[in-house]
């Protein structure tokens, strides 16, 4: 067993403890996949990431990512806090302004700056939920929908809806059994819901049955959003909110380049030093 570099980096956010927390570990290689695995269970966080060298030639680094219970090919916010603890630790990119992730999606390149870290989202795949399923999310949240909630696939995929403001999102006490049934009915990973307050998307993101009621700030989610908002009203830039209803603060940053949706936001360190695996 070694001392291994490790940060807890707080995403979304420039003010500690008003994001969204993810573990790092920033020497990752020689750890086999069950250590990996039983150190993500330990944190506890919704993600624990391990920093390995890269496979492949034009990478920085090789990003393995890990929920309490199984491993993820790709998720937003461990993307940026992972990148956000290499660039604090010391590391140069090999291009200025940009960092390349390998993951299990690919390449993902990062552009960083002094607004933050943005990453590019995978095309979605997009698929209108049925009656049966607006009804449930319904009855689960005790709100109506604006519209019928499409299911947007970005690799996790999220049943997203309207509801009609930001206000009435966070007033919202829904029942966990209903929001994991209704997911469960339409295959997703859970159900992310937002209202507008004014031009600023308030989001909520619930993913009960895969063990995170409620996630604080959610990066997959929002992105989620984003392809909603620009499928059924336009592209366009903006700042969505999240996590008020956990006492968190998170400002995530949407823009667009052409075809392409990049998300992005601030991170800060919290907690730094080293773990024995």
């Amino acid at each position: 067993m070694i001392q291994r570099r490790f940060k807890q980096v707080d995403v979304f956010t420039t003010v500690p403890y008003q994001g969204n927390p993810v573990a790092v570990v920033l020497d990752g290689d020689g750890l086999t996949t069950e250590q990996m695995q039983a150190i993500a269970r330990w944190t506890n966080l919704s993600e624990t990431t391990f920093v390995c060298a890269p496979t492949l030639p034009q990478a920085d680094y090789l990003l393995r990512i890990f929920c309490p219970g199984s491993e993820l090919p790709f998720a937003g916010h461990p993307t940026i806090g992972s990148a956000h603890a290499m660039l604090t630790s010391g590391y140069a990119p090999r291009r200025p302004g940009e960092l390349v992730q390998e993951c299990g999606v690919g390449l993902v390149r990062l552009r960083t700056g002094d607004d933050g870290i943005s990453l590019p989202l995978p095309q979605a795949r997009m698929r209108q939920a049925q009656d049966s399923v607006r009804t449930a999310v319904e009855q689960a949240i005790g709100a109506p929908l604006l519209e019928a909630p499409v299911a947007v696939d970005l690799g996790i995929v999220w049943l997203t809806g309207q509801v009609a403001s930001g206000e009435l999102l966070r007033s919202l006490k829904p029942s966990m059994d209903g929001i994991a049934a209704a997911a469960r009915q339409i295959g997703t990973n859970g159900i992310t819901l937002f209202g507008m307050d004014g031009d600023t998307p308030e989001v909520r993101s619930f993913a009960p049955h895969e063990g995170t009621p409620e996630d604080p700030v959610c990066g997959s989610g929002n992105g989620a959003v984003a392809f909603y908002l620009r499928e059924r009203r336009g592209a366009r830039d903006y700042r969505a909110r999240q996590g008020r209803c956990l006492g968190r603060d998170g400002h995530i940053r949407v823009s667009h380049d052409g075809e392409t949706i990049w998300l992005g936001g601030q991170a800060v360190s919290c907690i730094e030093g080293s773990i024995v695996a």
